[in-house]
């Protein structure tokens, strides 16, 4: 019976150990195999030395009960006795629940612990394959490879390796495992090993000598006739066929689970065509698949190549020959758009709830320091040897060494990496899974914390670790391509090695840029010198500098991040925005980077860059508001010239913060996803064009106004949206349709007042196309009564006796998108009352009104069409493009207007929608429809943004095509992708306007 006194005494004291189960640590002391030990400090200050007391407790009974009745004094002495032994033991079973179930099932296996020969202390192949070598079938195999892990790990938990030296182990055992489970293959198929010579090259983390405890193993065959292939016993297909089941046999052994678990999976997915392509080949077909159809990510995972088990000549054969195609991947003609797709982090298939806690692939995780080294290893590999490494941590000390990244950033991210693959490692060798979460349990976080080394507060001290070496691995993804860029033009640290202008040059080939030389020279006019300007543009080109080569033309984003910072920089706010406010520098480089026509306005009016840091200043402002600034603006000014001038400054401001709003929706950044809904974005936009040109039109007016009349002109006036423009639907390159309606005031002769607005007219289109640094607002009064041969004005009752008696059914079609935009609300509401019967007919349009727009449209699409462009990519007048879904909603709108009224609307969306929910339009086509008008806008704007002046198609210029495909959301080289789905889209809406608006 225990006494309770010395109960007390033994719970404190296995609190202090480290327990957090005193009670049930107690229990488990009480069985009779540990009685005898019970009062033994030595035992529970082991204990208490592991990542898991408790675990380490259970798992020691559960040996000690496991052993022979002869064997368990021998072990409980030798436990005592041999502190080496003691610590190892009891380090594995407080780390491992998985090993300690291995020792369960196999009590012997304790003693391959007891001593440690020096040999012994860093085991290479050869040592394992020893240990290997009594395997002769699958389940002896995973016996003899688990008792090796058990050495591995004995020696991971109590420090005797480094995490590098362990990852190392790990892939020299499954090496020795490859061997011996090839050996069980060929033993069990003699005829087939006779017949063939079978090479197996290790691929990824055990190619590098970098193995996780539980890990695929990635690995590639490659095969020979054992005997010249003309020979009828050895010819090539029956070497193939042989081989083949040798190395299906060899992932089995290795896959499989029998009572003894998995080894690991052998992966055999990076061979030539994935899983689609044969499991063996030839070396000369591995050399023909390589030559000609590889892609980049196939030579970054050649990086790591390595011939481990088979046929050593074959497998030494392979990797001679495949290594200098990966050395030769950056002169690739893909190499650039291949590295821009790999270097977006691809975290779309990991749960939400999963990010924060994924190690490997989350961000400032593993991958990002992998890939970091191995893309530079492509890049200056070529012309330095001394890269050619599969480790990561050799290459990046290599790098380092070589110049080609900074010391003190490659000892930070040695130290991060260390330290993620250290919590990988105890994470896996748990229960010997393969996951990369970190846990969320507090138990879990607390034995994960402790085998690291954190014992004041576990839990607390981990999360503070991890997030710390996250956060600089994250910080020196970026940082690890630029900075030596930086210093290769601008040398401040002392004792760094400088990067060769050479090594600069084709750093920069690999991110992107086109003109590496005139990309030097900018990075050498921001970042030389000691002035505050260049401290700070030093400290942001690394980020910026990657979010450039982010983007289709970083050359372009370089220069104009140069140009914007020649005309700020002594502007102390500027650099304070872009270093102090974390979205205003990304947002800028998305901008300079994303085409010509937001930089090209900015540039004339650099002090704008201020809206990229206002969390408010993306928004769009009404057209109320922006009405209000451009009249007072024009009341501030002397003359009509300075009125329209300060006019069209505005419109250039609010045309760049929609265009910038538009640019970052469309991209996405960090803080800010991608605009789900391309919809919203066109609508946005359109809305936001109409706004603005409304208020310019509206100052423009008022200036010719004041110009000649004073505050009141002898007749009241008004301006008419028409086409896009009523429609709220305009681009950044519209022109502005519209008609002009004037009415007499009371007492003035209709002449006069006739030529009054006359010359209103011809001084507001005047003014608006003055020649300046801004972009002209083109008036087009086309669509008005008798189109070119008609007055540009009419009074209300001209406009009335024109229609009623003349009007063609063109005409009315014309009135469904007119709405007042400037002048006289009242007269234009009355205009407004005036095209309402003729533009929704009561009762709809006759068969022969119906016929008149049919032959209209497809007049128009024989004759308007552009010579030479292909009809099945113009986004205005092709097939299924923005002509055909306009057409076929107005039809339906002046058909059943009359008794719709959601049809009576300008708006082309709007007017879907209310089609589709008055019955008119199926679900599925109304969608279509939709579908092929949004994206038919969006080109025409990308293609704006892009070029910088409007187009209906899409570019030829690669460049600009790749830009346009990413404002729609195509990655880097998936134009054609593009192409196709836009050809299938509008394929689509055509089959629908076929349907809806000729009735076929």
């Amino acid at each position: 019976m225990t006494v309770p006194g010395r109960r007390s005494s033994t719970f404190s004291r296995l609190l202090r150990h480290g327990f957090t189960d005193p009670s049930g640590a107690e229990r488990l002391l009480d069985v009779p195999e540990l009685s005898t030990l019970r009062g033994d400090d030595v035992l529970l200050d082991a204990l208490g030395a592991t990542a898991d007391p408790d675990l380490a407790l259970r798992g020691l009974v559960r040996l000690v009960e496991a052993q022979p009745e002869t064997e368990r004094q021998t072990f409980t002495t030798t436990l005592l006795a041999a502190k080496p032994f003691r610590d190892r033991l009891l380090g594995v079973l407080g780390a491992s629940e998985a090993l300690a179930d291995h020792l369960a099932r196999h009590p012997r296996d304790w003693e391959s612990l007891v001593t440690y020969e020096a040999a012994d202390l860093h085991p290479g192949v050869a040592e394992f394959e020893r240990g290997l070598a009594e395997a002769t079938d699958e389940v002896s195999l995973r016996v003899a490879y688990r008792r090796c892990l058990l050495a591995i790990a004995a020696r991971d938990v109590c420090g005797t390796i480094d995490v590098a030296e362990t990852a190392a182990e790990l892939a020299d055992l499954a090496t020795a495992t490859l061997r011996a489970a090839l050996a069980i293959a060929r033993a069990a198929a003699p005829a087939d090993a006779a017949l063939c010579r079978l090479a197996v090259i290790a691929m990824g983390k055990c190619g590098g000598h970098e193995l996780n405890y539980v890990s695929d193993v990635d690995v590639i065959f490659v095969g020979e006739p054992a005997q010249e292939a003309g020979d009828p016993e050895g010819g090539e297909a029956k070497a193939m066929q042989a081989a083949t089941r040798l190395a299906s046999h060899l992932m089995r052994i290795c896959s499989e689970t029998t009572v003894e678990g998995t080894i690991w999976p052998v992966d055999a997915n990076l061979r030539p065509e994935g899983r689609n392509g044969p499991l063996v080949r030839t070396l000369s077909s591995h050399l023909a698949y390589y030559q000609r159809w590889a892609k980049t990510w196939e030579f970054q995972a050649l990086l790591k190549a390595r011939a481990v088990a088979g046929d050593p000549e074959l497998g030494a054969q392979y990797i001679d020959a495949v290594s200098p195609l990966v050395w030769q991947a950056a002169e690739r003609e893909n190499f650039v758009p291949d590295v821009q797709k790999m270097r977006r982090r691809v975290v779309d298939n990991i749960p939400a709830a999963q990010i924060d806690r994924e190690l490997k692939l989350g961000p400032g995780g593993l991958r990002d320091v992998e890939f970091a080294v191995q893309l530079l290893q492509l890049v200056h590999g070529r012309s330095d040897a001394g890269l050619h490494s599969g480790s990561t941590l050799d290459a990046l000390a290599a790098l380092a060494a070589g110049g080609y990244v900074g010391r003190a950033d490659a000892a930070q991210l040695d130290e991060a990496y260390r330290f993620l693959r250290a919590m990988e490692h105890r994470i896996q060798l748990y229960r010997l899974r393969r996951t990369h979460l970190v846990p969320e349990d507090d138990a879990d976080l607390r034995r994960l914390g402790r085998s690291l080394g954190l014992r004041t507060d576990p839990v607390a001290e981990l999360n503070k670790e991890w997030k710390r070496h996250a956060a600089v691995v994250r910080r020196l993804h970026e940082k690890l391509f630029y900075r030596p860029l930086l210093d290769a033009v601008a040398q401040l640290a002392p004792g760094e090695i400088r990067l060769s202008t050479k090594a600069a040059g084709q750093r920069l080939e690999a991110l992107g840029y086109a003109d590496p030389a005139a990309a030097l020279r900018h990075l050498e006019a921001l970042a030389s010198g000691v002035s505050r300007k260049a401290a700070i543009q030093r400290t942001l080109l690394p980020v910026l500098l990657g979010w450039f080569a982010d983007s289709a033309d970083p050359d372009a984003g370089l220069l104009g991040f140069r140009k914007v910072s020649d005309a700020l920089g002594k502007t102390p706010w500027y650099l304070r925005l872009l270093r102090d406010e974390g979205a205003a520098a990304e947002n800028l480089a998305r901008v300079l980077s994303a085409g010509r026509l937001a930089p090209d306005l900015l540039l004339r009016a650099p002090e704008a860059v201020a809206l990229l840091g206002d969390p408010e200043g993306l928004k769009p402002r009404g057209q109320e508001h922006l009405e209000q600034e451009v009249l007072a603006a024009v009341g501030r000014a002397s003359d009509a010239e300075q009125a329209v001038a300060a006019a069209r400054g505005v419109r250039r401001r609010e045309l760049f913060r929609t265009a910038a709003a538009d640019l970052i929706g469309s991209y996405g950044t960090e803080d800010s996803p991608r605009e789900p809904d391309p919809g919203a974005l066109v609508d946005r936009v359109g809305e936001a064009v109409t706004d603005l040109n409304a208020a310019t039109i509206a100052g423009a007016l008022r200036a010719a106004v004041r110009a000649e009349w004073g505050d009141e002109l002898p007749t009241r006036f008004a301006v008419i949206g028409m086409g896009r423009f009523g429609g709220h639907e305009l681009g950044y390159g519209s022109d502005a349709d519209v008609l002009f309606v004037h009415e007499p005031r009371e007492g003035v002769d209709e002449q006069d007042a006739a030529k009054a607005a006359g010359k209103v007219v011809a001084e507001m289109r005047r003014l608006l196309q003055l020649p300046t640094a801004d972009p002209p607002l083109l008036i087009d009064a086309d669509l008005r009564p008798e189109g070119k041969s008609g007055p540009l004005v009419r009074t209300l009752k001209s406009y009335a006796a024109y229609y009623h008696r003349w009007s063609l059914v063109w005409e009315s079609q014309a009135l469904l998108r007119a709405e007042p935009i400037a002048g006289d609300r009242e007269l234009g509401e009355r205009f407004i009352e005036l095209a309402d019967p003729l533009r929704y007919p009561a009762e709809g349009l006759g068969e022969d009104a119906v016929r008149e727009i049919r032959r209209l449209k497809a007049r128009m699409e024989s004759e308007r069409l552009p010579r030479g462009a292909d009809p099945t990519l113009h986004a205005k007048l092709g097939r299924g493009g923005l002509s055909d879904v306009e057409w076929t909603v107005q039809l339906l709108q002046m058909q059943h207007g009359w008794a719709e009224p959601g049809l009576r609307t300008t708006r082309t969306r709007d007017a879907l929608r209310a089609a589709h929910a008055a019955g008119l339009i199926p679900t599925e086509e109304a969608q279509t429809l939709d579908e092929a008008w949004v994206l038919a806008t969006r080109v025409r704007n990308a293609v704006m943004l892009v070029r910088g002046r409007p187009g209906d198609t899409f570019p030829s210029d690669p460049r600009e095509l790749a830009a346009v495909g990413r404002y729609l959301g195509y990655e880097a080289g998936h134009v054609g992708e593009m192409v196709d789905d836009y050809r299938r889209i509008t394929r689509r809406a055509r089959a629908v306007v076929e349907e809806l608006f000729y009735g076929a």
